[in-house]
């Protein structure tokens, strides 16, 4: 039995893991979901989100040794908890997310690849606090192989504040002792397939995964992507 932390991604909540823990459950996993500051539930003001105050709600969510799940721009934060706090992380898992490379933020490390099918559909709030994604693009970008939970999916997506996306994750060596996995969705239509083999190139071949997925595979193929977790699960020490 492994224990599951799953970290969303931007203008998404905890709430979008609702098929996957059921299904880690179902497999003998403990596994646990959290909105991060001023997503979902969390009240936190976007004026006061940092990158930092995503990593450091992850810390505050674990206590042993965790496999811990980043989807798409969580991959930042993540990686920042486990460079301030590397003791409490089993296993960093991407899932067609953003691995931190040097000096760029989010947003700059998004721009090297290779054409930007999201462009189109930012929508910066006029305070510049905030960004969103166009809601009627939600189904083409994101959700297009799970239609099902589309309407699910626009009543709880919200707000995501642009400065941690915007900050380079500071990483060394605590980060580098962390066991890590990726999951490249090939279908997906927000962040490019090649470009998420891209940046998983430095993890072990062993530990590079696929999906035949949207950018939503919570929501497309949750059973399919828990024993995809399962697997990676039994192979962490």
């Amino acid at each position: 039995m492994a224990r599951f932390l799953l970290i969303h991604g931007s203008c998404h909540g905890a709430w979008c893991w609702r098929d996957v823990i059921p299904a880690l459950n179902a497999l003998g996993h403990e596994a646990q979901a959290i909105d991060l500051p001023s997503h979902g539930d969390d009240p936190t003001p976007a004026t006061d989100v940092t990158l930092d105050l995503y990593a450091n709600a992850i810390l505050d969510a674990l206590e042993n040794e965790t496999i811990v799940v980043g989807h798409s721009m969580a991959g930042f934060p993540i990686s920042r908890a486990a460079e301030l706090d590397p003791a409490k992380f089993a296993r960093l898992v991407y899932l067609c997310a953003y691995v931190p490379w040097p000096g760029l933020g989010l947003a700059d490390q998004r721009r090297k690849a290779p054409y930007q099918p999201l462009a189109e559909a930012f929508r910066v709030a006029p305070d510049r606090v905030t960004m969103g994604f166009d809601p009627d693009m939600a189904l083409e970008k994101f959700y297009h192989d799970c239609p099902q939970s589309l309407e699910f999916a626009l009543q709880n997506l919200c707000p995501q504040p642009i400065l941690p996306q915007e900050t380079p994750a500071e990483l060394g060596t605590n980060y580098a002792s962390v066991p890590r996995s990726y999951i490249t969705c090939d279908d997906d239509r927000a962040i490019p397939p090649e470009f998420q083999r891209e940046m998983a190139a430095d993890i072990a071949a062993a530990d590079r995964h696929s999906l035949p997925s949207s950018h939503s595979p919570f929501f497309s193929m949750p059973k399919q992507l828990a024993q995809l977790l399962d697997q990676i699960a039994q192979h962490t020490p």
